[in-house]
């Protein structure tokens, strides 16, 4: 079998990642596996060990091109399968070139993003399946009129082995100037608004009266990180929050926390809250998208409703001052991402999907 990859970002995020596992997985299986990229993107000389990488100009939802791109491309290599990882103008462009060529194509679905119902009746016509990291994307498509038969929920996942070490807390917290018993918690996403970091922000208001010396470090890059600085100088928080940029050395700090706070407004699942549990770090997430799956609320963090400032303020100050409950909540989600979201289940539940696509076809 012999499948094209399309992976639209340009930095190693959290798709992207999956895309790698993905890769890797399947090659593993038998698949060759060709890759379209942007020109320069992280992604490419990661990939390299398990699929032949083409580079190539991706500019977005108006780049019409992409599609004679991409169309070239197929009829050249002839896969069996065109896979797309992502939006960005490769789910239209990429299922429009498929479509074309007369190959089957596969969608992976990884935001809840609602989108109008003519555009999935339109848009999807493109797709022989659609793929979701959740069954609450799963849930959000078929809300919008897409037939249960043409969309499976497999689950993202995370490689737990770099989070499965001894941490150093208290060296951590040497490194960055701090006493080795300063409570530490972490919010590690893209710096775009519906991650929630102004939710974050707002609660502390009512968190550091009764955790006055908390360090707040927010891992991840993006285009608010402008707005971001100038609302924690305004709130009197820069000798709270720390803007830690985005780091190549995630798993070897990520379990020096005491706890991971995500009170996105959406998310498709959060491989971010994998692979804190995975570092048996609990979890504070909201009640949204495919969140739910990943933080049971109660076993290994808690569920707040979206946008609920007093509601995040609350449980953090819960956590925060209880390290048994922590502990307990660190050690059970280490043991679900280990039950539940391995990367071999996902690798095997993509090539089943891939099987039952060209079985179809032909």
């Amino acid at each position: 079998m012999k499948v094209l990859h399309v992976e639209a970002g340009r930095h190693l995020y959290g798709g992207a990642k999956q895309v790698l596992y993905i890769l890797e997985g399947v090659a593993r299986r038998g698949v060759e596996n060709l890759l379209a990229c942007p020109t320069g993107a992280h992604i490419a000389s990661a990939a390299g060990a398990h699929a032949r990488v083409f580079e190539m100009p991706m500019k977005g939802d108006v780049d019409i091109g992409l599609a004679f791109r991409l169309r070239r491309l197929i009829a050249t290599e002839r896969p069996d399968l065109v896979h797309i990882h992502s939006r960005r103008g490769a789910d239209l462009w990429g299922g429009l070139a498929a479509r074309l060529a007369g190959v089957p194509c596969v969608l992976s679905r990884r935001v809840d993003n609602p989108e109008a119902r003519w555009m999935v009746a339109a848009k999807y016509r493109l797709y022989d399946h659609v793929i979701t990291i959740s069954d609450g994307i799963r849930d959000v498509l078929l809300a919008e009129g897409l037939a249960p038969d043409r969309v499976s929920c497999v689950r993202s996942a995370v490689d737990p082995a770099p989070y499965l070490i001894d941490y150093d807390k208290a060296g951590y917290r040497a490194q960055l100037g701090l006493p080795a018993d300063t409570l530490l918690v972490g919010i590690v996403a893209q710096l775009i608004a519906r991650k929630g970091h102004r939710h974050l922000l707002a609660a502390l208001k009512d968190v550091l009266p009764h955790h006055p010396h908390l360090q707040v470090l927010v891992f991840g890059r993006g285009p608010l990180e402008a707005e971001l600085r100038q609302a924690i100088a305004d709130g009197g928080l820069a000798g709270t929050v720390r803007l830690m940029g985005f780091v190549d050395n995630l798993p070897d700090i990520l379990g020096c926390l005491d706890l991971l706070a995500h009170p996105a407004d959406m998310e498709g699942l959060g491989v971010s809250l994998l692979q804190a549990s995975a570092a048996r770090v609990p979890i504070i997430a909201s009640r949204a998208g495919g969140m739910p799956e990943a933080v049971r609320d109660g076993e290994n963090g808690l569920l707040i409703p979206p946008g609920d400032v007093p509601a995040l303020a609350a449980a953090m100050n819960r956590l925060l001052g209880d390290a048994d409950l922590r502990a307990r909540m660190g050690e059970a989600g280490r043991a679900l991402v280990l039950r539940e979201f391995s990367t071999e289940a996902m690798c095997d539940g993509n090539l089943a999907i891939y099987r039952k696509v060209l079985e179809e076809h032909r």
